[in-house]
């Protein structure tokens, strides 16, 4: 006969049997928390337990024990009173996994491909899933991209990085997908050996010859805390950019046979061992309080939740690259990507391979510029005389646009300003661009060939823009002072000769006038060396902002809805965006880095001129290119509609129009844009709308700071002027 006590234990169990099936599924508790716009971290901070076990419990990992079942129980009886699954949806199985999660790099994915959101498999190390934190109450967007099957590389199972925090003694790192991985490391050189060896972290190559990304950890505040970093960097620390030699992590770096590069133990940080063969042993750091994420391009990302900036970093790893240092770093770093300096050569005799030039690449050795491309005090000039002033016949002035004009009497009549945008238009000018690879070479009185990339001098004073060509064998008869030089940023007729990039003396032939330089610096040894490098971040571009609801085959009407507040839609992918267009800038102007600091002197080589990178040609290449671009769509446009811009900043236009609207200006036909024109859409070339603001506006702001010429695109977007325009 069973005792007592025997029998309250057996109707305990038959309690708990039955209380198993009082829960709802776990992909009906997730859905449950976030309808009610709950985090994992409030609900297991109610329930007293970590909110790693919410996690399994929504993944059904594991299961909820007694005291917290019953508790569990009542909040998620509770929230299904309030929150009912939709009709179209069944309780019982998992809703569609959102587009917005990140995703692992993959290993079969084309370099040109964004990567598609996947689930990591199930690690090594000990991991938790862990639902991805996302903005309450957001919803898949519009026409979003959908996930393409593809195999994860085992290697990097677990995505291309980790956001380490601490939390109540545990240490954790969040990984792609919402995946948590609970970290025993004690020491940072003891997480550097976890990452390593257990972490799974990494993504695969972008090219051939290229190398393996190596894993990225993010620390967070109170991991820096865990182990023995700052939390902030003093004022000191942060103008050298790095901790002292002496602290006591570096130390404990050096005890255990690892090294830090030139750059220190600062806000990204690269700890190696020399590479043993082909195996790699580095590990990047990003500090966000130490201000790794600028927020002029990261904005609020180094105050996100580790599960969130996990999931933000991962979105832009797998659709560009793991970040590697700023956006302009990781920008530089892309290209270099997909043209390694060097390749394995075939077998010799012996069977054995050796390092050679890889064909495309910019080499492993630095080139020097052309004289005329140098920037001043770059050490090719140090002969010149002090305080020396180059004119455009010495130097090499290739820059974007920072023009405008005063409106004509038939432009007052008009009731707006509409500013037009074009989208990522650096990297639209890089796009099928032919560049130098090799060192100059110096030609007197060549004969010009569009086809060369180089610096030319050469007079262009005699191209009128009254007359030019704007289709094979038609003239347009054109109001000239009301549009700006193609040839000069601050859209001024040349008055002589003047260095300019290839892509500026073709479009003078372009316009019908004939060109004779006096002399050039031209690189036979050419390649279209951006190109992989435009594919992926136009890519990754587009893959975010469809998932943004903003789709490239929309119509101009509907793309223009489609823009109307689309960073709130999902404001960690809006901050992708940002980041994906600095990498593009970014990347461009780290090829004519200036010094910056470290007691350089005029006349002196400073650091960047080692890189191979270093190259102000290809630079001033793309931003030739890239003002032409729209400097050609403003003639095309002028042609066919007689309108002209008032003001020009960079790739923003402004122009006066009866409506508000871009459509109120922007000539369709049928619904198809004026070829050669402007065109609404995402993609980078075509153009959406900046801003709106009523023509009295601008007549107003002109008159308040007393300039006629007041660049009124700078102002466009939200019309409100900070300052003075002084034309920096």
């Amino acid at each position: 006969m069973p005792t007592e006590n025997e029998l309250l234990s057996a109707v305990d169990a038959l309690l708990n049997q039955v209380d198993q099936n009082d829960l709802p599924p776990p992909a009906e508790r997730k859905r449950l928390r976030e309808a009610a716009e709950l985090s994992q971290t409030q609900i297991a901070k109610v329930l007293g337990t970590r909110r790693e076990a919410v996690g399994n419990w929504e993944t059904g990992k594991t299961e909820p024990r007694p005291p917290q079942r019953t508790a569990y129980a009542r909040l998620l009886e509770g929230l299904a009173a309030r929150f009912p699954a939709p009709d179209n949806e069944s309780p019982s199985e998992p809703a569609v996994p959102e587009t917005f999660t990140a995703a692992p790099a993959l290993a079969t994915a084309a370099p040109s491909e964004p990567a598609a959101p996947e689930a990591p498999a199930r690690p090594a190390a000990t991991a938790r899933p862990l639902s991805t934190s996302r903005r309450p109450g957001a919803k898949k967007a519009a026409n979003a991209t959908a996930p393409t099957a593809a195999a994860v590389d085992p290697r990097f199972e677990n995505g291309p990085l980790a956001v380490v925090d601490c939390e109540d003694g545990q240490v954790s790192a969040y990984c792609v997908g919402g995946l948590v991985l609970d970290v025993p490391a004690k020491s940072i050189p003891s997480l550097v050996d976890w990452t390593l060896k257990e972490a799974k972290l990494g993504q695969p190559k972008l090219s051939g010859p290229g190398k393996d990304a190596d894993p990225l950890i993010v620390l967070t505040q109170s991991a820096l805390e865990r182990y023995g970093l700052p939390v902030t960097l003093s004022e000191e620390e942060r103008l050298a950019g790095r901790i002292p030699e002496g602290h006591k992590v570096i130390k404990q770096l050096a005890r255990a046979d690892w090294k830090l590069t030139k750059r220190g133990f600062g806000p990204w940080a690269r700890i190696y061992r020399p590479a043993q063969g082909s195996e790699r042993n580095c590990v990047q750091l990003c500090i966000p309080s130490w201000n790794a994420l600028d927020t002029r391009h990261w904005g609020e990302a180094g105050q996100l939740a580790p599960a969130d900036l996990a999931r933000l970093l991962s979105v832009y790893a797998s659709r560009v690259m793991t970040p590697r240092g700023s956006t302009a770093v990781t920008g530089l770093e892309l290209m270099t990507a997909f043209h390694p300096p060097t390749r394995a050569s075939e077998p010799d005799s012996n069977g054995k391979r050796h390092s050679e030039h890889n064909p495309g690449s910019l080499g492993k050795d630095p080139v020097d510029c052309a004289p005329c491309e140098a920037p001043d005090g770059h050490p090719l000039l140090k002969d010149l005389p002090r305080f020396h002033t180059r004119t455009p016949a010495e130097k090499l002035f290739e820059e974007a646009y920072d023009w405008a004009r005063p409106l004509t009497d038939a432009e007052c009549t008009k009731r707006h300003l509409v500013g037009i945008d074009v989208n990522m238009a650096f990297a639209a000018g890089a796009n099928g661009l032919t560049v130098g690879l090799g060192a100059p070479t110096h030609v007197k009185a060549p004969v010009f060939d569009p086809k060369l990339p180089g610096s030319w001098l050469v007079d262009l004073s005699h191209v009128d823009l009254s007359k030019v060509m704007v289709a094979k064998d038609k003239w347009a008869e054109l109001d000239g002072s009301l549009l700006p030089s193609p040839f000069t940023p601050k859209g001024e007729r040349p008055e002589g000769p003047a260095w300019y990039a290839t892509p500026t003396v073709a479009y003078a032939v372009e316009l019908g006038y004939d060109v004779t330089p006096i002399e050039a610096w031209v690189r036979y040894d050419n390649g279209r060396y951006l190109d992989s490098w435009y594919n992926r971040l136009r890519d990754a571009f587009l893959a975010t902002m469809a998932d943004l609801g903003v789709d490239a085959d929309l119509s101009p009407a509907d793309f223009l809805a489609a823009m109307d507040g689309w960073r709130h839609r999902d404001p960690q992918l809006a901050i992708v965006v940002d980041a994906v267009k600095a990498t593009v800038k970014g990347g461009l102007g780290k090829l004519r880095e200036r010094p910056r600091g470290e007691g350089w002197r005029s006349g002196e080589p400073w650091r960047a001129l080692s890189r191979p990178t270093w190259r102000p040609d290809i630079r001033a290449a793309v931003i030739s290119r890239t003002r032409i671009n729209l400097h050609r769509k403003i003639v095309k446009h002028a042609a066919f509609t007689g309108q002209y811009p008032v003001a020009i900043l960079s790739d923003c236009v402004v122009y006066a129009a009866d409506g508000a609207s871009p459509l109120d200006f922007v000539p369709y036909r049928d619904g198809k844009p004026l070829p050669g024109g402007f065109k609404l859409g995402i993609n980078p070339g075509l153009v959406k709308w900046e801003g709106t603001q009523e023509l009295l506006w601008g007549e107003g702001v002109r008159e308040q700071f007393k300039a006629p010429e007041l660049n009124l695109a700078r102002y466009i977007k939200d019309g409100t002027v900070t300052n003075v325009d002084n034309g920096e």
